[in-house]
């Protein structure tokens, strides 16, 4: 009884056909000389004490197969000769115990491989790439009080400047995402990179709002779709025990992504110098330098990914057999040279592939013209995307998508809305102790004096200056109000902040100046005569603060190296969900301490403090999205909900930074309650640690 209920869990797992013998490495798909001796031993046993009396056929030991041997294999044969008049939930019900099947033989494989310098190879390749998309987080924040002078921006072109990045990765994580379950990862990631790194240098260059706003638009689509296609890429080279760990690891290119583009705006943007002009319209300003050197690591991950195989996880889905076996082999025959062991040979034979029921049929080049051909092939792989998205909203992935969906999107909206708010707050803080040390004068009067220094915070009230001259000079946040002005001459000044409210201006010249006419509130300008004014905008003075601003990003982006090693070490034992949970509850009441930080000191430190403890959730959840879904639907699922990452981030950013200067209860109540929430939520989900990688 007992060798029969082996015999049994035997059959479980074997096909008919003698193609699929189990997963363990001894199996028919690994080359092994022990079990033919077992069966021919079976054989002798199973012959042995065989009475000559009882009805042999007598083509039985001359390897002749019987009549009725032959018709039961044709009968097996048949179903896969008349797949087309099959039902489609028969074929894809098939198709998913073989998916099952390559699954648990994948992982066997991936365990063979071994994890080594293959893997750490593709680590950094995939880092870099990564790292190219926390600097494109950073990039438009630091350029912004360079280029809001440099392009004569609004208050609401900066804003829009500052959303249209996030814009475009909502776009293109959906878009490039989807498109990596179709064409590939690599080639999906490649065509990604290179989005990113020509606009991004493009718009180094470019001199009005509209086509920069255009190339960071556009760079940011590129950008988005990396990421996605990143963890999905690197997952598939990573066996079960290896996966949680590493893809932590990986997430730390995004922390130094941040500390690159700290570093790089903080060394770069204040030489104004470093840069160049070409007549009197074009220039290219030290700010520009800094997002020409941001585009560096994008371009450094695309060249070498030209050097990186294909995900041979992918094209088993894909039916590519032979392909997938050759890049396994690679990774192989590289992760046992460099351990010191090459004559350890590659075992695997055969591979089981997924039936294919959606196959691409490739148009004949005869076949109509050849944007008829592409627009066909567009089409029809556009139509699978969207398959793929319906297919994760299915009763079998429903709830586990909308649930990571509330997490996804109350994370975005309090940690993106929060690390805006918080250099808004500590830029409000140091306007608010810069008016405090304005000086006002008072019903002074001045004549024949000559103004060639920088005037500076300063009120002047129902002055008189009479036959005066400001030559050379600069204004920076100055305001004259019911004060008169006659017989003056103005020449090369330039100014920041600065207004003339109800002033009387007599008999005076302005010459090679940019007070220009909005600068005069409600003033009477008597033969006064404004000669060559200044054409476009100036970067007239160097903000200190900027440099605290870029010290509180450096800050905050290697506030999370902690947090970033802590669940890299933990992901693998206490799980992801508890990692989820438990990191952004931490978050939530550190919010609560922000009620607080009445201080620029104080504010820097919770802002460390909160992205410490937001990070693990971070990590936790790029690893779980990677493992809730198959290969096919995979990148398509983690950028259908990246992109809603997204989206909760242009709300955070705009609905925060409305309320700086007016209340810190509504953002701090709004991040808190989000993070409470999705966190509870959280752990609804289903535990991923223990399972195969479908």
């Amino acid at each position: 009884q007992g060798g029969r209920e082996a015999n049994q869990v035997s059959d479980d797992y074997r096909y008919q056909d003698g193609n699929y013998e189990g997963y363990a490495p001894n199996d028919s798909y690994y080359r092994g000389g022990g079990e033919p001796a077992n069966e021919e031993d079976a054989q002798s046993d199973v012959t042995e004490g065989h009475d000559e009396d009882d009805e042999v056929y007598e083509g039985e030991y001359q390897g002749i197969p019987h009549p009725d041997d032959i018709k039961e294999k044709q009968k097996k044969r048949a179903p896969a000769v008349d797949d087309e008049y099959r039902d489609r939930a028969d074929l894809m019900a098939e198709r998913m115990e073989d998916e099952e099947q390559l699954a648990h033989q994948y992982e066997n494989i991936i365990e063979e491989c071994g994890h080594g310098r293959f893997q750490w190879t593709l680590f950094f390749v995939l880092g870099l790439a990564l790292m190219a998309d926390g600097v494109e987080v950073f990039v438009v924040g630091f350029v912004l009080p360079s280029a809001e002078k440099d392009m004569c921006l609004s208050s609401s072109n900066k804003g829009m400047l500052g959303l249209i990045v996030y814009l475009g990765m909502m776009v293109g994580a959906v878009m490039l995402g989807g498109l990596a379950d179709k064409l590939g990862r690599k080639k999906c990631l490649i065509i990604s990179l290179a989005i990113n790194a020509a606009f991004a240098f493009l718009s180094s260059f470019v001199q009005g709002y509209g086509f920069f706003l255009f190339c960071r638009l556009i760079s940011g689509l590129g950008i988005g779709g990396s990421l996605p296609i990143v963890f999905a890429y690197f997952s598939e080279f990573l066996s079960r025990e290896k996966r949680g760990e590493h893809l932590s690891w990986l997430c730390m290119f995004w922390m130094i992504g941040g500390i690159f583009a700290s570093a790089m705006a903080w060394s770069i943007i204040p030489h104004y110098g470093w840069g160049f002009s070409m007549g009197t319209k074009y220039h290219f300003h030290s700010w520009r330098v800094f997002v020409l050197v941001c585009s560096l690591p994008c371009i450094a991950s695309l060249v070498a990914l030209k050097f990186m195989p294909e995900s041979p996880r992918f094209l088993l889905e894909m039916g590519k057999h032979d392909e997938a076996w050759m890049i396994l082999k690679q990774v192989h025959d590289t992760n046992m040279r460099a351990k010191g062991e090459p004559e350890r040979v590659f075992t695997v034979s055969y591979i089981k592939t997924p039936k294919q029921v959606d196959e691409f049929i490739e148009i004949q080049s005869s076949t109509g013209t050849w944007y008829q051909r592409w627009l066909v092939r567009i089409t029809t792989t556009f139509k699978q995307v969207w398959d793929n998205v319906l297919y994760c909203l299915t009763a079998q992935y429903r709830m586990n998508t909308l649930m990571l969906a509330v997490v996804w999107f109350t994370m975005a909206l309090s940690y993106y809305g929060l690390i805006v708010w918080f250099p808004d707050m500590i830029r409000y803080l140091q306007e608010e102790a810069y008016e405090s040390r304005v000086k006002i004068f008072d019903e002074e009067e001045v004549s024949h004096f000559t103004f060639n220094f920088t005037l500076e915070n300063q009120i002047h009230r129902n002055g008189e200056y009479r036959n005066d001259k400001f030559i050379g000079m600069k204004f920076k946040e100055v305001r004259f109000e019911d004060s008169l002005f006659e017989e003056c001459y103005f020449e090369d000044v330039t100014s920041s902040e600065t207004f003339f409210e109800n002033c009387t201006i007599i008999s005076t010249v302005f010459y090679n100046t940019d007070l220009y006419e909005h600068k005069f509130i409600n003033c009477r300008l008597i033969n006064s005569t404004f000669l060559k004014e200044k054409e476009g905008c100036h970067l007239d003075f160097e903000e200190d603060n900027d440099f605290l601003i870029y010290l509180v990003s450096f800050l905050g982006s290697l506030s999370v190296l902690p947090g970033n090693i802590i669940s890299a070490l933990l992901m693998d034992k206490i799980g992801r969900i508890k990692m989820i949970g438990g990191s952004m509850l931490i978050s939530a009441v550190c919010c609560f301490f922000l009620f607080f930080g009445n201080s620029e000191s104080a504010m820097i430190g919770w802002q460390c403090l909160f992205c410490g403890a937001s990070i693990a959730a971070w990590n936790a959840l790029d690893v779980i999205t990677v493992e809730l879904y198959p290969t096919d639907k995979r990148a398509t699922a983690f950028g259908i909900l990246n992109g809603l990452c997204k989206f909760g981030a242009i709300l955070g950013n705009s609905i925060f930074a409305s309320f700086v200067g007016i209340t810190k209860v509504v953002p701090i109540l709004l991040a808190s309650s989000a993070l409470v929430g999705g966190g509870l939520l959280a752990l609804r989900l289903p535990e991923t640690r223990e399972q195969v990688l479908m």
